[in-house]
């Protein structure tokens, strides 16, 4: 590439992070508040009572679970080895569906943790993260295909791809209507020049993540070992799904007053459900 071509390129880059920046802090300002620390790890106990089901999923397979408004899904990472791909479809109207690249927009950052939230592609919140003792979530890159076992294994085994694929005709539904999934315990990151990284020191045994409906959904969780995981095709455990209900959100819950566009976030999924 030419020196000239170099530059400009260099210089046309730098512009766009400046003014990436810059919308940024507009958009953040000094309304959005800090996130709450992260979920002690054995922590934020569910009342017996309040426990509705419970499934342990083995490695390679999937469930599908109703949650209803107030309702939280806890997925558990039993062994330390288990990353889960989750996508989900709203009851009221299944071609509104969970939708990674608005929530990263809306919220200023692809880390989910303890108090963010998950949007629907129609600016409505999907799912609320009330506990996180993990913080090592990917947002980016997805789940597990027939192309990636082939590559890891040797031969096309069971895939997130595929189980999402099973779960949806279930639902009447078929390829077009699955979106992006977000795959918990997987510590996804991106080095200096974009590349994806994974760093296995983040995941622990018994991390897990409650995830509470502001909907009436459906969800899939696909407990598939991670596309970049390097410890396939060892890799991989059991992981545990408790469907309990949810305290009450109080007037200041994290999720709910994390900034202005989440506020408006809630305020249209509530009045959709007045």
């Amino acid at each position: 590439m030419p020196v000239d071509a170099s530059l400009a390129r260099t210089e046309f880059a730098e512009a766009n992070r400046r003014r990436y920046e810059e919308l940024r802090a507009a958009g953040q300002g000094e309304m959005t508040k800090a996130l709450p620390p992260p979920t002690a790890l054995g922590g934020a106990p569910i009342v017996p009572g309040a426990i509705i089901r419970s499934e342990r999923v083995p490695t390679g397979w999937y469930e599908a679970v109703r949650l209803r408004r107030g309702e939280a899904l806890r997925i558990v990472d039993v062994s330390g080895r288990a990353s889960v791909s989750l996508i989900g479809w709203c009851l009221h109207d299944t071609t509104e569906r969970l939708n990674c690249a608005d929530t990263a927009k809306v919220q200023w950052s692809a880390a989910l943790a303890k108090g963010r939230v998950i949007l629907t592609d129609m600016g409505r919140v999907f799912l609320s993260l009330i506990e996180d003792t993990s913080g090592a979530h990917d947002l980016l890159v997805g789940g597990s295909t027939p192309a990636s076992t082939l590559s890891a294994y040797g031969e096309t085994t069971r895939n997130t791809y595929d189980n999402f694929l099973a779960a949806a005709a279930k639902m009447g539904l078929g390829l077009r209507d699955i979106p992006p999934c977000i795959t918990f315990f997987a510590p996804v990151s991106l080095d200096g020049d974009g590349r994806f990284l994974w760093d296995g020191g983040r995941k622990r045994a018994g991390d897990f993540v409650d995830l509470r409906a502001e909907s009436d959904l459906m969800v899939v969780a696909s407990n598939c070992p991670h596309p970049l995981d390097p410890t396939r095709p060892a890799g991989g455990g059991p992981v545990e799904l408790v469907r309990h209900r949810a305290p009450p959100a109080a007037a200041d819950d994290p999720c709910r007053t994390l900034s202005p566009e989440i506020a408006r976030a809630f305020a249209f999924t509530d009045r959709l459900h007045a």
